[in-house]
């Protein structure tokens, strides 16, 4: 093997932690008989040769020796090379001439050649998997079918052979896996789709093993929704349950009978780059704290996994822990295909969904909790009855499917309330409910009284002060307690306490800032001491974000803030724009003098810089009719060409006029430019009082739109399902107005 390695310049080539000289020693390394050696190789591969499936001209060096390995029986771990081909090689550019439409001297044509360099090589060797169908080895038997289907030049060929492999396969998994990939096939290729769509038809109706036809079902969703039979819940619930009632099967134990074995953790490829993203993502969700929003951050020495040595190695431990003494443990991958292809066919995914939460096997209602999450993450719906029994899982033995209930539970905010009964027990019998569960030897990151205190459940609050005095907060929870309205009031003296006892160091911003929203909410005057030591006493590290929450609680206050008003006028000049226009909004709300503030921020949005404008018209605006002399540089920012800056002048406008008249273009321009605007759009009219007729049309079709308004392809927040229920909510009071002037 490895005929020709030595002969590349391997120092000339790059990955992404630069030279490439150690790829060598990587690729030896998957060939190695010791199995620590070749994890740490393959993890040496995703982490720097493919990272986050990225391709480089050390990649494209590696292809003919991967190829090589896979080829070589005495190998051991061949699956998971096959994987790691598979992804290399299956970037696809869609079908268009994308490498004609770049800039052949930019980064990203280069990277598109890449890919499709990868590709052609890849598929140029892809008769190595041809014989790979019939491997001894099993790993390999599931990761071939995939790799044909995606990467093999002669697809009726491919797919003569899955379907001859599947009839004398024995072992399920990987049965699944050939359905699996005739599916891909399918979607490919248009030419065979209509034979194949006929042949899963058959399947579905013919197999005598409940995998297989659900495995048909979902493909025959992915490929032909319209040819789903009209009961397809009961169909598959249907299924599920002979899968669970097979001779010799226990709840959430072996299924006999050949149809469930030991779960392969495919998919390496994808749970290493969902890896690297979680691990260099913000998780700081601090777009609008004035809006409520939370802080959700990994203490810097968590680690999910700390015994494995790979990333490679926590992820297939991670997976493993995640389906221990599970049965079928791959239905949940057969229902996650299904749950996609159903897309917006909600009442069906919603009753799906019901009937596995209903389940008497802990494992299915665990897939169902987490499948929920993308359903109601992506679809607006009717999902009391999914909340609540959601909700029911608090209360089961098993501390997995508990994890997991919470975990989904806590990013639902005022959707969570069916399950506000489940969440208060649960609060109430734990002695700590602040305190993440220790679930397999490692903490988890969510808690029910986060959840219950996002719904705005009062039965929140005494734990809540229990857990401002613990040592070390969660400081989700203070980002949460908003969220409670009035009801939080009885938490002002523990706020106040915890206030006041912070050092004045650099970790102030980050424990100080979600107790100075709190108290900005709660409208509590009286921790103006507090909150005064906090703005004199900032520290340079992260100053702008400490100052401007304490200015926000100030400006909460009012004029019983009247002592901090000399601070307020020592900040107008500050270097900071967010603090001196923070300052200026809390004088104003202070004092009420409009001439000592005005002016600045007049000057501020006649500024070239479209960030200070806003920050401009955002103060502005706070001031309502009294700021009515800056129309005009409000007006002269609705032609902004950034249409963020347009947004905040027109709402601005609005509100310092008191109609929408000028606005309304420009409003209703953003509302259909940019989805991410109508949050702030929608809470202007609504505030308004009156809509002007060319928005109400839009706020109409927004309430009749299924899917949610913020939804984005691989990426989620934990406050998306919170933002478009506010939207919901804004758009409805908003033509709540236009009704009262129609009369309707």
């Amino acid at each position: 093997m490895f005929t020709g390695i030595d002969e590349v310049d391997w120092a000339s080539l790059g990955h992404a932690y630069g030279p490439a000289d150690d790829v060598p020693g990587l690729l030896r390394g998957l060939a190695s008989p010791d199995p620590v050696e070749r994890e740490v190789a393959l993890d040496g591969m995703y982490g720097s040769v493919h990272h986050q499936g990225d391709v480089y001209d050390s990649t494209l060096a590696c292809i003919p020796f991967l190829l090589e390995l896979v080829a070589t029986p005495g190998v051991q771990d061949r699956g998971c090379i096959v994987e790691l081909l598979t992804s290399i090689g299956g970037i696809d550019l869609g079908g268009d001439d994308e490498l004609d439409e770049l800039d052949p001297d930019g980064e990203e044509f280069e990277d598109a050649a890449n890919y499709a360099m990868a590709a052609a090589a890849v598929a140029a060797g892809a008769d190595v998997f041809l014989a790979l169908v019939g491997d001894a080895d099993r790993e390999v038997r599931l990761a071939a079918p995939g790799a044909l289907a995606s990467l093999h030049g002669d697809p009726a060929r491919v797919l003569g052979l899955l379907r001859e492999r599947l009839t004398v396969e024995t072992d399920t998994e990987v049965r699944l896996a050939l359905v699996e990939a005739v599916g891909r096939i399918a979607l490919r290729y248009e030419s065979l789709r209509d034979e194949i769509v006929d042949w899963l038809g058959w399947l579905m109706g013919a197999a005598q093993d409940p995998a297989l036809r659900l495995a048909a079902l979902a493909q025959l969703a992915r490929c032909a929704p319209a040819r789903l039979p009209g009961d397809v819940v009961v169909t598959v619930t249907e299924l599920l349950d002979r899968l669970r009632e097979a001779p010799g099967r226990r709840d959430g134990g072996p299924a006999a009978g050949g149809w469930a074995l030991p779960a392969h953790p495919t998919g390496l490829a994808e749970l290493c780059e969902l890896a690297d993203l979680a691990d260099l993502a913000d998780v700081a969700d601090l777009a609008d704290v004035a809006d409520l929003a939370d802080v959700t951050e990994l203490p810097e020495s968590f680690d999910p996994r700390p015994g494995a040595p790979t990333l490679v190695g926590q992820l297939r431990e991670l997976r493993e822990e995640q389906r221990a003494g599970r049965g079928a443990a791959w239905a949940d991958d057969l229902l996650r295909t299904l749950h996609s292809a159903l897309d917006d066919r909600v009442e069906d995914r919603i009753a799906l969904v019901t009937a596995q939460l209903r389940s008497p096997d802990w494992g299915r209602r665990a897939d169902a909790v987490w499948m929920c999450g993308g359903l109601l993450r992506t679809w607006r719906g009717a999902y009391d009855e999914v909340v609540r029994l959601v909700g029911a899982q608090l209360a089961d033995p098993e501390p997995r499917l508990r994890e997991a209930a919470v975990a989904r539970l806590e990013t639902l905010f005022e959707v969570a309330r069916p399950a506000a009964d489940a969440l208060a027990a649960k609060v109430a019998a734990d002695p700590a409910p602040w305190a993440p569960e220790r679930v397999g030897g490692r903490f988890g990151l969510s808690n029910a009284l986060l959840a219950l205190t996002r719904t705005g459940d009062a039965r929140a609050v005494p734990a809540l002060a229990r857990a401002l005095d613990q040592p070390d907060l969660d400081s989700r929870l203070g980002y949460a307690i908003p969220h409670l309205g009035k009801d939080g009031a009885p938490l002002i003296p523990a706020l106040r306490h915890r206030l006041g006892g912070l050092p004045l160091d650099e970790e102030l911003g980050e424990e100080a800032s979600p107790l100075l929203l709190a108290l900005a909410h709660l409208g509590a005057a009286e921790a103006l001491p507090e909150v005064l030591r906090v703005l004199r006493g900032a520290p340079a590290f992260r100053r702008e974000w400490v100052v401007g929450s304490a200015l926000r609680a100030l400006t909460a206050f009012g004029p019983a803030a009247g002592e901090a008003a000399g601070d307020l006028r020592a900040l107008l000049d500050d270097c900071s724009v967010a603090v001196s226009t923070s300052a200026a909004r809390a004088l104003w709300a202070v004092e009420g003098d409009v001439g000592a503030v005005l002016p600045g921020l007049r000057a501020l949005l006649r500024a070239p810089d479209a960030a200070r404008r806003r920050k401009a018209a955002w103060a502005v605006g706070a001031m309502g009719r009294a700021a009515g002399a800056a129309a005009p540089e409000l007006r002269a920012c609705l032609a902004a060409p950034e249409v963020w800056l347009r947004v905040d002048a027109a709402v601005a406008l609005c509100r310092v006029t008191g109609e929408a008249r000028e606005a309304a273009p420009v409003l209703v321009g953003a509302w259909r430019e940019n989805r991410h605007t109508r949050v702030e759009i929608a809470e202007c009219l609504a505030e308004l009082g009156s809509v002007p007729a060319e928005a109400a049309p839009l706020l109409r079709a927004e309430l009749a739109r299924s899917r949610r308004h913020n939804v984005s392809e691989g990426t989620s927040g934990d406050h998306d399902v919170h933002h478009d229920e506010k939207l919901l909510a804004l758009c409805r009071r908003a033509l709540g107005h236009v009704r009262e002037e129609t009369g309707e």
